[in-house]
């Protein structure tokens, strides 16, 4: 018997916040010592933590601070103000950073063809900013690495060279360079993998404005419309995104492809994901009324892919919770899809920040726990290809203890009742039992929608 069923059910509407918490210096002088404290127990003397665009979710979490156009660097030495180098187009908002920190213009950070006659030698820069030879000096930029890949995983640095090079150079044959991106991005000690409640309360904002962009897309999508004018239903544009707007159909089919003007016909696949600081959001259906809108060979595709799909969703919602380990599940997802006919790909869960995957405790025979405080996304992916193609429910949770939440509560009523609401629906009309500590932070919460042009027809347990 099927675990699943096809059901007539109008997703309700949870609310959208009017205003977006926001974290006070208090916050942000907390980390900066709490990483100061984790800096010393590595025995490391100084930080240097490196941000660009696209990486700059740990400078950010500590400074409140992200470059936009260019490169930072944030220099951060015992019994010093740490010293934060940018370019000339983020030296003001540098300056307004939520800790104490020496903002100074480092003219190679800037755009191309800027002027950069004045640049001072970068050892000089770093030496005044408190780097010296035989230091242990502690780089962080988006990424560290593991002994499978490397037998001195330490050495392995991600940042630009020119950097890397710079320091071990003051550092002479006595120092170290190492990656200490560990710190906080470790999945169960790093710092930034449990979040504060202000910070969970945050990325609530950050998961409903994407959830509500996609269900938007889902609500408004028909055949003769291109992929552009489908995206632009979404009415993106209000907070900075943590990756770049998907949108895919028929034969241009992939999942982290961006909208194109390829015209939307009935019958056809298609993919779509926006993600913002705290959030991302992902569906994956077809444009059809009914299973008769489908290609011949595709007609079973709730019977075959979605609907068992959806079940181990489910049951992933049902099992996550606090002390729970990545190992089980990841072996619950591998119960259900690791067949060749799915071809699961990816983690099926990680952690979600302002980076939309920060790191993931979930991996096979992981005994990482999950804690109380982190934010998980659902993201199990099939990739079954032509002509099921595959399915996504994809959206973030936070895990809270009886104590957090009691705070969340008190401190945010609006956020815990649309969380309140969201559980109700999940239990209620699919069938999801959440464990208390599971605190469902996306408008979508678990809907899947087969066929697009039906929005209200979701899968639910049977």
């Amino acid at each position: 018997m099927p675990a699943f069923k096809l059901i007539d059910a109008k997703l309700p509407d949870f609310g959208v916040p009017k205003t977006r918490p926001e974290l006070d210096r208090s916050v942000h002088v907390a980390r900066f010592n709490a990483l100061n404290r984790a800096r010393r127990a590595a025995g490391l003397d100084v930080l240097v933590v490196y941000a660009d665009r696209e990486h700059a979710a740990n400078l950010a979490y500590l400074t409140g601070f992200d470059p936009r156009f260019e490169e930072a660097l944030l220099v951060i030495a015992p019994d010093a103000t740490p010293t934060l180098l940018t370019g000339p187009e983020n030296l003001g908002r540098a300056n307004a950073a939520a800790i104490e920190v020496e903002a100074r213009l480092y003219p190679p950070f800037g755009l191309m063809g800027q002027d950069r006659t004045k640049t001072p030698a970068l050892d000089e820069v770093l030496g005044n900013a408190g780097i010296a030879a035989n230091q242990r000096i502690g780089v962080l930029g988006w990424k560290y690495f593991g002994p499978s890949e490397v037998s001195k995983p330490e050495s392995w640095l991600e940042t630009p060279s020119y950097i890397i090079d710079t320091l071990r150079q003051i550092a002479g044959p006595e120092g170290r360079v190492v990656n200490a991106n560990a710190l906080l991005m470790h999945p169960v000690t790093g710092l930034r993998a449990v979040n504060e409640i202000v910070q969970i309360a945050q990325f609530e904002f950050g998961a409903v404005a994407c959830s509500e962009a996609v269900k938007a897309l889902i609500g408004s999508v028909r055949p003769g419309m291109s992929g552009f004018e489908a995206v632009q239903n979404m009415r993106l544009g209000v907070l900075p995104h943590s990756c770049h707007t998907m949108f895919s159909s028929g034969d241009e089919l992939v999942g982290l492809n961006s909208p194109t003007g390829r015209v939307l016909e009935k019958g056809d696949p298609m993919t779509t994901a926006v993600g913002y600081w705290g959030g991302l959001s992902s569906r994956m259906g077809w444009l059809a009324e009914d299973a008769g809108d489908l290609p011949d060979d595709a007609r079973d595709y709730v019977e075959r892919l979605a609907g068992p799909y959806f079940a181990c969703a489910a049951e992933w919602y049902e099992t996550i919770g606090i002390g729970v380990t990545g190992g089980e599940l990841d072996a619950l997802a591998r119960r259900h899809l690791d067949t060749p006919f799915f071809k699961l790909v990816l983690n099926p869960g990680h952690l979600i920040h302002i980076d939309e995957w920060m790191n993931t405790q979930v991996y096979p025979g992981s005994t990482e726990p999950f804690l109380s405080g982190q934010c998980v996304q659902v993201d199990i992916i099939p990739a079954a290809g032509p002509p099921y193609y595959g399915a996504n429910i994809e959206d973030g949770i936070a895990l809270l203890d009886a104590r957090g939440r009691d705070e969340l509560r008190a401190s945010f009523p609006d956020v815990w009742n649309r969380i309140e609401a969201r559980r109700a629906f999940m239990g209620d009309v699919l069938g999801i039992r959440l464990k208390p500590e599971v605190l469902p932070l996306s408008n979508l919460a678990g809907a899947m929608p087969p066929f697009w042009l039906a929005p209200e027809r979701i899968v639910s347990k049977a």
